[in-house]
């Protein structure tokens, strides 16, 4: 079934353009040299005509979670803070949309993984929780961060409504549709992956990686921004390839490897309608025959994990010297 060879639904639509940005950079332990990196980044996505621009997770400090025992507040701060402080200034100053992905520790003490939301007049729309944590050699994020309790939230704006989900969230179908059916266009997934350097994987994390998004973007039609630092950090080599997608799976733009970079794309929310109807993702459903999605079946850690092969041989690279 090939939609736009058999179907002619667009001659009633209009087109509802916007301009996406995503910021790949590389990370210090200078979290004062990364924000003002960052805002130079983001005044180039704006004077080449991005109106939303979504930042990488963490965006303003290393990806400490690859190691245990990391003292807290070297990286938390509150909100407001100094990173929001700014964002919420340049949103006002360029007319833009931002989304700011940082380490929050909040007024109750708890520390989050949060997306902070900036409108165009620098108004705070709200912040969202990374929902799935992973604790994994090399991502001991349930050491740092709560799990998020505020559900998907959809962000509205003049230029287009959106989700955010952060990182390993992208992993899970089940988010990509909550977020579609409360009314998602576009998706961003800031985030923080790439290589163990010295362990041998048993397949391409990038492509996995990649392949596991696009496919969201076709299953939900809607398009999807995934943005990636890049560079080495510790132990960690991050792939960079930040990209945004179609409704159809098709990249549009894709960052390099190792580099730093802006990739700004003007997208037509218009077109997710036309796969929405061509192919039917979303009216097909059968909600009924879906009963086990709310169960807690298979989400208990297996306890033999850790004697896994892959499991120790990542510890062991991480642990090399």
């Amino acid at each position: 079934m090939e939609p736009e060879k058999y179907l002619i639904y667009p001659t009633h639509m209009i087109n509802k353009f916007v301009t996406i940005a995503a910021i790949q950079t590389m990370v210090s332990e200078d979290i004062d040299a990364n924000l003002k990196k960052t805002e130079k980044f983001i005044r180039q996505a704006a004077k080449k005509g991005a109106q939303i621009i979504c930042l990488q997770e963490l965006f303003q400090t290393p990806y400490f979670p690859q190691k245990q025992g990391v003292n807290k507040d070297l990286y938390a701060e509150t909100i407001p803070g100094k990173t929001t402080i700014l964002m919420k200034g340049l949103a006002k100053e360029l007319g833009i949309v931002v989304v700011v992905p940082l380490y929050e520790k909040s007024a109750n003490g708890k520390y989050y993984n949060t997306a902070v939301v900036f409108d165009y007049k620098g108004k705070m729309l709200g912040q969202y929780y990374k929902i799935h944590i992973p604790h994994d050699p090399g991502f001991y994020e349930k050491d740092y961060f709560e799990h998020g309790q505020g559900g998907y939230k959809i962000f509205k704006t003049k230029f287009g409504n959106f989700a955010v989900l952060i990182c390993y969230d992208q992993w899970f179908p089940e988010a990509a549709r909550e977020a579609r059916l409360a009314g998602a266009e576009i998706i961003f997934y800031p985030t923080a992956i790439g290589n163990i350097i010295g362990y041998k994987s048993e397949g391409d994390w990038h492509d996995a990686w990649e392949t596991s998004m696009r496919g969201h973007a076709i299953a939900n039609s809607l398009h999807v921004v995934a943005i990636n630092r890049t560079g080495r950090e510790g132990k960690m080599q991050f792939f960079g390839q930040s990209f945004i997608s179609d409704p159809f799976g098709k990249i549009l733009k894709r960052a390099a490897i190792d580099k730093e970079e802006v990739i700004v794309t003007k997208i037509d929310l218009e077109r997710n309608k036309f796969f929405e109807q061509g192919w039917g993702f979303l009216r097909n459903r059968r909600p009924d025959t879906y009963t086990s999605l709310l169960t807690d079946k298979l989400i208990k850690k297996s306890k033999k994990l850790p004697n896994v092969a892959h499991y120790k041989d990542e510890k062991r690279a991480l642990e090399e010297k």
